[in-house]
Formats: structure tokens, C-alpha cells, sequence
């Protein structure tokens, strides 16, 4: 999670390129009926008590217009021998003809979403500021979404924008014939205020309502934002605690008469289990899940029926009890748009509210062995044509596939040697290079995405790689803080989720699993280049803008002395793959072996 999409240098070129399913359920049968309750008698005339009301949601699309490449495409499905197999899923042209097939037959369908819809985007989608996600999901029948902490990485001004439509301030209109004309679904951000005037900078709630039912929907980020979003994306905001805000606009909603309530949460928790279709409610309810949602779960007021939630990009749907004791609903549909929840919520007309015991949920996959949405298909291709010139330029060659997951990836080693390399030519004084993982959005795969051929890395590849417009800073460290940096990978505010910085060749040293906190990187085997680090000496280090201000909670990165601001990331990175590959010699697969783990 980097701040600030890369738009500086790719708008430049683009302008020079103008010129050329498990179910999780609370019950399985529908609540019997009793009689009237005289004391709310405002049921819609001529209908039963009961109402089945389908919400369909996603989350963390992050502008995947197109079928993501790699393990980024696909999602594990649990067998029933106790197995697992791996499913090609997403892509926004199979996305919306999922959800078209789900809403048929029925007529109360809400479609909504739990943030980050946009940011950190593939080239075709992050070149053009977003615009043709917000399109595509106007497309998708979207209903209404929660902002998410990518929402903020071009600032509250920008996300105005998506919302509301107009050109860019900057890079002008894209669409001469067709002015942008923003979201037709409104973004709620309740829990994001001005500093200056205490009110939401966007709607906190909206209301769906249709023959008399309505329902409720609350939209909140994590408090957290602030860490993991740049200072200038941030500024003049101030986020505010997600289960304060919920009950808030709870009994607000409440007052207007709305007692269906679901939240839009952009915080997540973590299955014990990848597979989409795990069972977290076994043995337990809400056992199998851990993280920050499920506190937030456990205290947001019970007047909320559902919450939808995303960012840690997992799947689930599970029950969690409510504070009084009452079992509900939490579901997070992975990202990428590879899943989608759906969930039946049953409205009771006699009084307002979802019967909580008749609802069910279950994640299902956006399969690629159905029809295309012709209409995805044509705004895909339109913005392709646009991107394409810059998209298709190979940068240089891979031997293999070169990953981004584990707690230290081949591609971290990578990026990491890439900054060191660009830090060296700028300054030889240069000793070492540290990158976030949040900040490595994919993996480079060796398939070939077009017609460039397999082992070829196109520059729109390397763009979804690192879709953020950070520069390559070089700060001074006493030994002492580069100590100190890497115990903030695992303490402190990275403790209960750990970050482990991504390093530079020469750097090692061990990670011990088996203790806790700060003890868990050995200090005394920290070294550089086989020498082990001395907390007295000053090391020249280099790293991202992101980290140079402390992002992710490496506080002590933010304290370098003598910062020199260098150049953009993604430009470091191109550099360094053209002039170490070739055609004839492809980049070796990095064998990620500087951070010996003791599990």
C-alpha cells in the first residue's frame, strides 16, 4: 500500500504517444411467521412479511479492468476430498456477466462495494487518473461503494472528482467527444472529516429503497489510513475510529427510520485458510478468522445487520457475534475482482429490519468460461488503444517468473538491487536499499501478456509492478536506526501484521518466528556485506518516498539525515532490468536467500 499513483512522467509520454462457493450461514430455515406486530404496522400493502433482498459485493478491485496476470488470477477453491485446486478468475468483462446471471430472478438486488475500487492500477486504468474504472464499474450497475485507503492516493480533491466528474486539472479530458462525468454511485467516506470544518468530506450514508423496503448502507476506511497513504494524499483530513463512526450514523439511520443496516468496512481480517470457500465458521462461529475487523465486528452496534469488507484482500464469509451475542455476517470478496459475495439478507416488512436468522452468504468465482460483456469488451478496448503505445515497449527479459509473495520475494531482491544500482549512480557512497512490500503490486510472470513473447517484460508489466509515482531518496542512518528499522518490521504498529522490507544484495540477517516483537530480528546478525552492521557508523540508504516519510510504521526510516530526492521508482527499475538482460541473457530468477528465517 504505496501512496500517489505514477502520473508525472506516464501522462508526459502518453502525450508524445497521442502525437503517433461454500455457503456461511446463520440458519438455514426462514423465520416462522407470527403474528402482527400491531406496534409496527408499515408493511408495503399487498406484500408478505418477508422479502428476500440480494446484496451482491466485491472489494480492492484496484482498476483490474482486465484478467490479472499470474497468482494474481487465480483463487484456490477447497475440495471436498480435502484438496485444493487453483481457478483463473477475474477480469472486469467476466466480472459483469456474473453479476448480471446473479441479479436474474431477482428484483430487490443491491450491488455494492468495500473500497479501493481504484488505485495502485494496472497501466490502462491507473495512466488515465482511474477514469475507466469508475466507467466500467458505472457499467457493473455498481450501487455504492466505501472509500478505501487508495481512494486518497491523488488527494480528497482528486476522489471529488471521480465522484462528481470533470476533467483532469492536469492532463486535461481523454475523451474529447465525452466529457467525464464521474461515478454514478455514491462513495461514503463517514469516518473522513475535514480538519477544519468536522464534517465528512463525502456522503457518510446512503439509503436503498425500492416498494417500501430500504436499506441502510454506512461507508467507513480504516483509521489507519494516515500510515499507509502519503502526507500530501492525507492532508487536512482526519480519520476517525470506524466503530464510533458506525454506530454513529447507526442511530442516525435509525431516526429516519431505517433499521436494515449493512456497513462498508475497508479494514479485513485473515482466514486461517486461503481457499475461498473455507469454512470459517468451524469449529466456531468466526473461529477461522483473525485481524482487526474481527474487534471491530465484535463491537459495532447490533442495529447493523451485515458488514462487507475488504483491503487485507482475502476471502470469507463468516459469522461473527455481535455485542450481543447475536451472530452476524462478515464477508470480504478477495480482490481483483476474482469473487464476489452474495449474500441474501430477508427484510422484514412488519418491522423494517433483516431477520437476522435467515442470513446466508457464500463468495463464488468470476470464472473466464462464460460470455464476455460485450460492453466491457468495447470500453476495454478503447482505452487499450490509448495506452498501448507505452504499454507494449519492452524493457527487458526474465529467465522465469519472478514472484512477489513470501517474506522476502525474488522480485523484492529485485526492486531492491534496482534502487541500490539507480542510489550507486547517484551517489557511490550508497550502501544498501530497503523497499516495502505493500509497494509491489504483482508479479513479473514469464507467459507472455500479448504478442512481445514469453520472457519479454513490457513496460506496462512493470507498471502494474509498481503503479505508484514515488521517487528513489537516499537518507543517512546511523547503524543504531537501521537496526531499529528492521525491528519496526515486526513491532510496534507492524507487530500483530508484520512488513518485512524487501533488501539489497549484501544485506542479511535472521528472522527468528519463534519470539516475539522487536526480538525477532537477531540483531546481532544483522550485516552488511559480511560485516555486521555498526550501530555507531552512518550508512547511506536508499528507499522510496514512502518510506523516507515513515509510511507503513518504519517511523525511524522518516528520520534520515542529508535526503537527497532522486529520480522516479518505476524509471529505476526499467534502467537497471534493460541494462542486466538481455534477449540472449534474461535476468536470473532471484533466489530470495538474505533473510534466513527460524520458524
Amino acid at each position: 500500500m504505496l501512496p500517489t499513483p505514477r502520473h508525472r512522467r506516464t501522462h508526459r509520454i502518453l502525450a508524445a504517444a497521442a502525437g503517433l462457493a461454500t455457503v456461511g450461514a446463520l440458519a438455514a430455515a426462514m423465520p416462522a411467521s407470527a403474528g402482527p406486530d400491531r406496534s409496527t404496522p408499515h408493511h408495503h400493502p399487498g406484500s408478505g412479511r418477508y422479502q428476500d433482498v440480494q446484496l451482491l459485493s466485491f472489494n480492492d478491485l484496484h482498476g483490474n479492468l482486465e484478467p490479472p496476470a499470474g497468482s494474481s488470477g487465480r483463487v484456490t477453491e477447497l475440495q471436498a476430498d480435502g484438496t485444493t485446486k487453483s481457478i483463473d478468475a477475474g477480469g472486469v468483462e467476466y466480472l459483469a456477466t456474473h453479476l448480471r446471471e446473479a441479479r436474474k430472478g431477482n428484483k430487490y438486488s443491491i450491488t455494492a462495494a468495500a473500497g479501493d475500487m481504484v488505485g495502485a492500477s494496472p497501466l490502462i486504468s491507473g495512466l488515465f487518473h482511474d477514469e475507466p474504472t469508475i466507467d466500467a464499474l458505472n457499467k457493473l450497475d455498481l450501487d455504492v461503494t466505501s472509500v478505501g485507503n487508495h481512494e486518497f492516493d491523488e488527494g480528497a480533491k482528486e476522489l471529488g472528482r471521480l465522484q462528481n466528474g470533470g476533467c483532469h486539472p492536469t492532463d486535461g479530458c481523454y475523451d474529447k467527444k465525452a466529457k467525464f462525468q464521474g461515478a454514478d454511485f455514491p462513495y461514503l467516506a463517514a469516518n473522513v472529516t475535514d480538519e477544519k470544518t468536522g464534517k465528512p468530506i463525502l456522503k457518510p450514508y446512503w439509503v436503498w429503497k425500492k416498494n417500501g423496503v430500504k436499506v441502510g448502507f454506512i461507508g467507513v476506511t480504516l483509521e489507519g489510513t494516515p500510515n499507509i497513504v502519503s502526507a500530501d494524499g492525507v492532508k487536512g483530513l482526519k480519520f476517525g475510529d470506524e466503530v464510533e463512526t458506525i454506530n454513529k450514523y447507526a442511530k442516525v439511520l435509525q431516526r429516519q427510520g431505517v433499521k436494515s443496516i449493512v456497513a462498508l468496512i475497508h479494514e479485513g481480517g485473515a482466514p486461517a485458510s486461503t481457499a475461498y470457500n473455507y469454512d470459517c465458521d468451524s469449529p466456531g462461529a468466526g473461529d477461522g478468522i483473525s485481524g482487526p475487523i474481527v474487534d471491530i465486528a465484535k463491537n459495532v452496534t447490533p442495529a447493523v445487520d451485515a458488514l462487507v469488507t475488504g483491503h487485507t484482500h482475502q476471502a470469507y464469509a463468516c459469522t461473527i457475534p455481535d455485542p450481543s451475542g447475536k451472530p452476524r455476517m462478515v464477508t470480504s470478496a478477495s480482490s481483483f475482482g476474482r469473487l464476489y459475495t452474495d449474500t441474501t439478507l430477508t427484510y422484514d416488512r412488519w418491522t423494517g429490519d433483516i431477520a437476522r436468522t435467515a442470513v446466508k452468504s457464500a463468495n463464488h468465482v468470476v470464472t473466464r468460461d462464460v460470455a464476455k460483456a460485450a460492453d466491457m469488451t468495447s470500453l476495454i478496448s478503447k482505452w487499450k488503444t490509448l495506452s498501448a503505445p507505452i504499454a507494449s515497449r519492452p524493457i527487458g527479459y526474465i529467465a522465469g517468473e519472478i514472484g512477489n509473495a513470501g517474506n522476502e520475494s525474488p522480485l523484492g531482491d529485485m526492486i531492491a538491487d534496482a534502487q541500490l544500482a539507480y542510489a550507486k549512480s547517484v551517489d557511490p557512497e550508497a550502501d544498501l536499499a530497503v523497499m516495502n512490500p505493500g509497494g509491489i503490486r504483482a508479479g513479473l510472470t514469464y507467459a507472455a501478456s500479448g504478442s512481445e513473447g514469453d520472457g519479454v517484460v513490457t513496460y506496462g508489466e512493470a507498471y502494474t509492478v509498481q503503479p505508484f509515482a514515488n521517487t528513489v531518496n537516499l537518507v543517512n542512518l546511523t547503524g543504531a536506526q537501521v537496526i531499529t528499522a528492521l525491528q519496526q518490521q515486526v513491532s510496534g504498529a507492524n507487530e500483530a501484521a508484520p512488513k518485512i522490507l524487501q533488501i539489497s544484495k549484501g544485506l542479511t540477517y535472521t528472522l527468528d518466528l519463534t519470539k516475539t516483537g522487536a526480538a525477532r530480528v537477531v540483531a546481532d546478525s544483522i550485516k552488511l556485506n559480511g560485516a555486521a552492521i555498526d550501530p555507531a557508523a552512518t550508512y547511506r540508504v536508499a528507499m522510496n518516498s514512502f518510506l523516507a516519510g515513515g509510511g507503513d510504521g518504519f517511523a525511524e526510516l522518516g528520520k534520515g539525515a542529508d535526503v537527497r530526492v532522486g529520480g522516479d521508482d518505476l524509471a529505476a527499475f526499467e534502467s537497471y532490468l534493460t541494462a542486466n538482460s538481455s534477449a540472449t541473457a534474461p535476468y536470473p530468477v532471484p533466489t530470495a536467500d538474505r533473510i534466513t528465517v527460524v520458524r
